[in-house]
């Protein structure tokens, strides 16, 4: 129903359709669609988890059941994504775009209606399959951006994402603290709202003449993990990516579970937490970042950025007082650099003309962390969720995240120590 009734609005008579008429409307919705679309994620992240205790009894069964659904979302937009991507390719962008406003705000709005369990997992189903905005907005962005125009505009959309999740988590916890529903509500409204000022004022920006036929085989998520597996010189390089990717989606997963167990911390606690999270990020990332490059190197920078990680993980588990973790997040500046030098490092080690491909296959590769590792981080903290709130077995996925940190950073060694050339080229 949500498809008919966004291939509906693609017809809408008023709307424009050539890419000039585009730009300056359709840039401007595309921006606020990334940064929606992260801002409703980043609203249910400190309350989600609490949400489902309502509908459990007892610890292990909130965990339990909370890594299902988001284990559920995960493996849907994994499926669902490159195949919205290869549709936008045949019908457009914007109804693509439009249905999966229509798909988010049904995502929320049953989430913050949801009177039982039930009414959660299909809200987690529509949202992972209505889930395409990241990739079909970047779409949308080259549409409408001249060449030398192209990186500026994938910056905005950047600094659009940056941004939703930096204020999400916040807000999300505000809400929370007044009503574990009010986050959904709120997000709904934003998509609600989102939805119709694409539906009166934005242009399709892909001709008709550009548009190529549905394939099956563009839209087949495992095509993109297959390619890596043909690229043996970045084999340990990837290797390295999926455990430090893992690691993170580990700690995103449980975080909020973990300090309600251990600190018994409120959503709004969690959301000033995760803000101060993506304010780091982004301080490092934006600011600190190419000052981190010519003062180590990419290489050196990268070992060191995991390094980090793996000692601050150990830190989070071990952790007596709320207050440490915020220490700590402080103290993990060079980790948040570690993935931005090691993509640098595959980038020059990959051909101009596979760059779109190598980045696609990075980001299908965390795709899968965020089905896989969900259910087992949840499923680890389930089984240590009895133990009193001092014991330090309740930080046993933190110590995995660790342990797949420590191997990441021995195989990034070993890769580095025999690959002298891919060394000397990152150096450069």
């Amino acid at each position: 129903m949500e498809s008919s009734t966004a291939a509906n609005a693609a017809a809408a008579p008023n709307a424009p359709t050539s890419a000039s008429a585009a730009k300056p409307a359709g840039l401007n919705f595309i921006l606020i669609c990334v940064f929606i679309d992260m801002l409703g994620i980043g609203l249910a992240i400190p309350v989600l988890p609490i949400l489902v205790g309502e509908f459990v009894e007892g610890r292990d069964l909130q965990a339990y059941w909370y890594g299902i659904l988001a284990t559920v979302f995960g493996l849907l937009q994994f499926l669902c994504m490159p195949i919205l991507g290869a549709m936008s390719d045949k019908v457009g962008r914007r109804p693509v775009l439009l249905f999966s406003m229509v798909g988010m705000f049904f995502n929320f709005l049953a989430t913050a209606w949801a009177p039982t369990l039930l009414a959660l997992f299909i809200g987690r189903v529509i949202g992972g399959m209505s889930s395409a905005s990241m990739s079909v907005a970047s779409a949308y962005a080259s549409d409408v951006s001249s060449p030398e125009n192209r990186a500026r505009s994938f910056g905005m959309i950047g600094a659009a994402f940056g941004m939703g999740f930096i204020c999400g988590p916040m807000l999300g916890g505000l809400l929370g603290s007044i009503n574990l529903h009010l986050p959904f509500y709120v997000a709904a409204g934003l998509c609600a709202a989102n939805f119709i000022f694409g539906y009166f004022f934005v242009p399709e920006s892909l001709p008709i003449e550009k548009r190529t036929a549905f394939s099956l085989a563009r839209a087949n998520p495992f095509s993109s993990l297959a390619r890596l597996a043909k690229r043996p010189d970045i084999r340990g390089l990837v290797a390295v990516f999926a455990l430090i990717t893992f690691a993170q989606v580990m700690l995103q997963t449980t975080w909020v579970l973990y300090t309600n167990f251990r600190f018994g911390w409120s959503p709004l606690e969690n959301g000033i937490a995760l803000f101060c999270v993506g304010l780091t990020s982004a301080v490092v990332q934006a600011g600190l970042l190419g000052w981190l490059m010519k003062r180590f190197g990419e290489v050196k920078l990268s070992l060191l950025g995991i390094a980090s990680g793996a000692v601050v993980y150990v830190l989070y588990g071990l952790a007596t007082q709320g207050w440490m973790m915020y220490v700590f997040i402080i103290c993990n500046l060079l980790a948040f650099a570690a993935g931005p030098a090691l993509q640098a490092i595959v980038s020059k080690a990959t051909s101009p003309g596979e760059q779109g491909a190598l980045m696609g296959s990075l980001q299908s590769l965390g795709s899968l962390g965020i089905v896989i590792v969900p259910v087992i981080g949840t499923g680890i903290l389930a089984k240590v969720s009895h133990f009193p709130a001092g014991d330090w077995r309740i930080g046993a996925t933190f110590f995995l995240s660790a342990i797949l940190q420590t191997l990441a950073l021995i195989i990034a060694w070993r890769y580095f120590s025999t690959h002298r050339t891919i060394k000397s080229t990152a150096a450069a």
